[in-house]
């Protein structure tokens, strides 16, 4: 059994949980605060101290008085009436990480929850009970009203998945073995004042994506050895001259990519355009905005994000802005922003591949020419991707409109720009097989050239499922085939071996 609460997840710990099949518990420090953190909120159900959303309503009902004897039936209404979430579900493995989000922001101690509550919501994740969470229906000021969709599992509401299939709340339970939960005082709104759906889902996003990119490094390498670019542009002392963020770094990575690569025996260029030349600032700022992010959702992770806070020293409970995820947002929005000018320079080196003027191999990279579309056609394919990326770029996180009687009148719109994330990324992908599509033909047309150790692996792991291209044909489906080659987790493995002692944020601690 993994026992959580000890020390802090990162985003690797928790889609490792996520993804593997092992029961999951709280340690016994950590169910030391969630007792103590009980008692406190048991005692201030009992007094005459007006606690948000214990004996007050919520939002602009924050002034109407709860009785101390209908305060656990309010419990249950709340959850009812914020369950708002609309259209199709977040995938269930998403949904699955906002579970054991809250579960491990509930360890914690802030949030006050009863043992029961917290010991039936351990139970759903161990039993592989998942509820179903809308993908709309927030603006992040805590995803209320998607959280809502948890606490409706709690209570025998809501939908869930169990056994692969999708069914009423209370159906799951009993399918499980489970029976619904019985909420205490401040249960239920333990259960929706939670940005969780949010950090589950970027937490995954961001683990795909730093396989993502150490691909997207990969492919780039494989490019610059089909192009026969000038390698002497990684040497350390260039980018040691203006440390910009891990820019030595990404220099270091492509110099492990490219070790032992011919290409540094005779360089053919005394520099080449941009999108090779830059490669070491372009992946390391990217590389700066992942950490961002990274550092931001580990924050949301090990947190403490309810308001009211119960805090466990003082055994006071106050208001607090926690819930507000504006830094993630952030960090969210300008991830993006790097992908996007990543994304371009992979574009561009992908059409320079293909121009025999630039790098000196035959004409659209067609070995026999004349009227042979060759890989040209895939320009197109490109520029698609790349205009979908770059879409996708636009910040998230400009407006949101005052709710709630103006009372909640500003929010970070985390969740959206995660989805956009998301969504960026599965053209991402595709733009990166195109690069590592092209580039392996250029390699099998550039005579004499000796690969790097990675490249080499690369190279023949692409061969395998895929024939040098001779005579035109689908070019289409030769791309879905790399990008199932880059989706291979050995394929991924190799590659993050080949740079893990760099020191990257995409490679978890060793």
């Amino acid at each position: 059994m993994k026992l959580l609460g000890d020390t802090p997840l990162t985003i690797f710990d928790l889609a490792a949980i996520v993804n593997a099949s092992d029961p999951i518990g709280l340690s016994e420090k950590a169910y030391g605060r969630v007792d103590a953190a009980r008692k406190i909120v048991d005692a201030f159900a009992e007094g005459e101290q007006p606690i948000y959303g214990l004996n007050t309503g919520l939002g602009g009902n924050l002034g109407y008085r709860i009785s101390p004897e209908d305060i656990r039936a309010f419990q249950e209404q709340l959850i009812r009436g914020r369950n708002i979430g609309v259209g199709e579900p977040l995938p269930e493995p998403l949904c699955r990480a906002a579970l054991l989000a809250r579960i491990i922001g509930i360890g914690s101690g802030g949030a006050g929850i009863s043992r029961a509550t917290l010991a039936l919501l351990i139970e759903m994740f161990n039993r592989g009970l998942t509820p179903v969470i809308p993908a709309r229906g927030t603006i992040s000021a805590a995803d209320l009203g998607l959280s809502a969709h948890i606490g409706g599992v709690l209570i025998g509401r809501a939908e869930a998945w169990f056994d692969g299939e999708r069914l009423p709340g209370g159906e799951a339970l009993r399918r499980a073995g489970l029976s619904p939960a019985k909420l205490e005082p401040k249960d239920g709104l333990a259960m929706c004042n939670s940005s969780a759906p949010s950090i589950g889902h970027v937490a995954m996003t961001l683990v795909d994506l730093g396989d993502t990119l150490a691909c997207a490094a990969a492919a780039a390498a494989l490019s610059y050895q089909g192009y026969g670019a000038n390698p002497t542009i990684f040497d350390a002392r260039i980018n040691a001259a203006r440390p910009a963020v891990f820019q030595r770094e990404a220099g270091a990575m492509f110099r492990a990519l490219l070790a032992e690569s011919s290409i540094y025996e005779n360089p053919g260029k005394i520099q080449d355009a941009v999108s090779f030349r830059c490669l070491a600032p372009l992946f390391g700022s990217t590389f700066g905005a992942f950490a961002q992010a990274r550092q931001e959702v580990e924050v949301e992770i090990n947190g403490a994000t309810d308001t009211p806070l119960v805090l466990i020293e003082d055994e006071v409970m106050l208001s607090a802005p926690n819930f507000q995820t504006q830094s993630l947002a952030l960090a969210i929005d300008t991830l993006r922003i790097s992908l996007a000018h990543l994304a371009a320079a992979g574009a561009h080196r992908i059409m320079k591949l293909m121009n025999p003027t630039l790098s000196g191999l035959p004409k659209y990279l067609s070995p026999i020419g004349g009227a042979s579309a060759g890989y040209v056609p895939m320009q197109k394919t490109t520029a698609g991707l790349h205009a979908e990326i770059r879409h996708a770029a636009a910040p998230a996180t400009l407006d949101a409109l005052p709710v709630s009687d103006t009372v909640e009148d500003c929010a970070p719109l985390t969740l959206l720009a995660v989805r956009k994330l998301a969504e960026q990324l599965v053209s991402f992908k595709l733009l990166v097989a195109v690069e590592a599509t092209v580039a392996a033909q250029a390699i099998d047309l550039r005579e004499g050239l000796r690969l790097s150790s990675p490249s080499g692996a690369l190279h023949r792991s692409i061969r395998d499922v895929l024939p040098m291209l001779e005579t035109d044909r689908e070019t289409g489906l030769d791309v879905m085939a790399v990008a199932d080659v880059l989706d291979d987790r050995k394929v991924t493995s190799d590659i993050l071996a080949s740079i893990a002692a760099v020191g990257l944020p995409i490679v978890p601690a060793s």
